[in-house]
């Protein structure tokens, strides 16, 4: 028996030696609080003091941060029975998120937390701060989503690097101050869902390399100063329901490829320098409910030529202030969802089909002042009363209003201003 005795005590002293010699395994805060790997924690708090500040105290105000003493804007998961970092958002997001200072910087120990899923900046880089490339690279295994809103300190080039990062779904670069072109490297990340850099000071063209991102939904490079054409193989993205380029100066005509993207919703182009390609490549795109393309240089042909009546999903469509020119097509009035229509400041000429557009069930704004159209309005009081100040008609020099409709009383409070009685 005593043989027996020794073999299990030189086991146990083996074993204990095993458990407190090896330095590579994750040491764990005490039993107290919950299972979490030391290094992780004392990243945690070194990274998110980067960003308050130097007087923020973690280990004092938040000893458990993923347990009992939960910090606002971190976010924890479980693996291999410990405790690691999944989620981190900075910035006045709620009342009690973290605030960061003016001073802020971003720590190495923050490309330590290698678990991390979600990483969001909100309002955080108030003084100027290029974005360095390293680091980025450590999340490669984890982060699916990464958000940089309305910083407007963050300057300079966005890094390239993160073109690393395959397992994101989604990007979002909103409201910030970054410039100069958008890096090729964003089309490595082929997992993307939801791909945002509006609101920010990119120039140049557009990268054509969209032909591995067949899972992208949302495309907005909005607000930017994005020039040249539109690449082609944006048509690539087979599974795209929103696709926003406004606000830039993109020019030339529109691809042939756009009428690929058979589960288009949005398209919105306004406010750009294309001039052409809409005519029978934008009526192929029927799953449309929104098209705006206000403020583009597109003329009468792609006007008249497109088969509007195909479009019947449309519920939004601004075509106002593109020099357009000729009659309002009669393929508009079959449009039965619509509920906004956008036509001032063109050059429309003829008569308004009044009736066909007063029987669309479902419009509530109408907009064909600064035009040149003529003769005679003939819509009802019912769809004045409707329409409010959402229907305008004025600056047309040869568009009257009925005169018994003018002179009546029951008519004066309802009519549209700006446009004359007929003599």
């Amino acid at each position: 028996m005593l043989w027996q005795t020794f073999f299990y005590s030189v086991l146990l002293l083996s074993l204990l030696f095993r458990c407190t010699g090896d330095e590579s395994l994750p040491e764990v805060t005490d039993s107290q609080e919950a299972p979490m790997d030391k290094r992780e924690r004392e990243a945690l708090y070194s990274a998110i003091q980067g960003f308050v500040g130097d007087s923020w105290n973690g280990s004092a105000l938040y000893p458990d941060p993923c347990g009992w003493t939960p910090i606002q804007g971190v976010s924890c998961d479980i693996y291999n029975d410990l405790w690691y970092v999944t989620g981190l958002s900075l910035g006045l997001v709620y009342d009690n998120s973290l605030a960061c200072s003016s001073s802020l910087q971003i720590r190495p120990e923050l490309f330590e937390l290698k678990h991390l899923r979600s990483l969001s900046f909100f309002n955080c880089f108030i003084s100027p701060m290029v974005i360095a490339k390293m680091g980025w690279i450590n999340f490669a295994s984890n982060l699916e989503s990464l958000e940089f809103r309305s910083n407007p300190g963050l300057i300079g080039k966005f890094p390239d690097t993160i073109g690393n990062l395959t397992k994101l779904k989604s990007l979002v670069v909103l409201g910030n101050r970054f410039d100069g072109e958008l890096p090729a490297s964003i089309c490595n990340l082929k997992s993307l869902k939801q791909l945002v850099f509006a609101g920010n000071s990119f120039a140049g063209m557009i990268p054509n390399c969209f032909s591995g991102l067949q899972d992208l939904l949302i495309l907005d490079l909005s607000r930017n100063s994005f020039s040249g054409t539109l690449p082609s193989s944006v048509g690539d993205l087979v599974s795209l329901l929103k696709l926003d380029l406004s606000n830039n100066l993109i020019e030339g005509k529109l691809p042939q490829e756009l009428e690929l993207l058979k589960n288009l919703t949005l398209l919105d182009l306004r406010k750009n320098r294309i001039y052409g390609g809409l005519s029978n490549n934008i009526e192929k795109i029927q799953s449309l409910t929104e098209l705006v393309l206000s403020n583009n240089p597109m003329g009468e042909e792609d006007m008249m030529e497109t088969k509007w009546e195909k479009m019947k999903n449309l519920v939004v469509l601004d075509l106002s202030k593109m020099g357009l020119r000729g009659e309002i097509p009669s393929g508009l009035t079959n449009l039965k969802s619509l509920r906004f229509l956008g036509l001032n400041n063109n050059n429309l000429t003829g008569y308004v089909p009044s009736k066909k557009l007063e029987a669309l069930p479902c419009l509530g704004a109408l907009y064909m002042d600064g035009n040149n159209l003529t003769g005679e309005l003939s819509f009802s009081r019912k769809f004045y009363e409707k329409m409010g100040r959402r229907f305008k008609a004025s600056k047309n020099p040869n568009l009257c209003q009925p005169f018994e409709m003018v002179i009546s009383e029951s008519h004066k409070h309802v009519l549209p201003l700006g446009v004359k009685p007929c003599t």
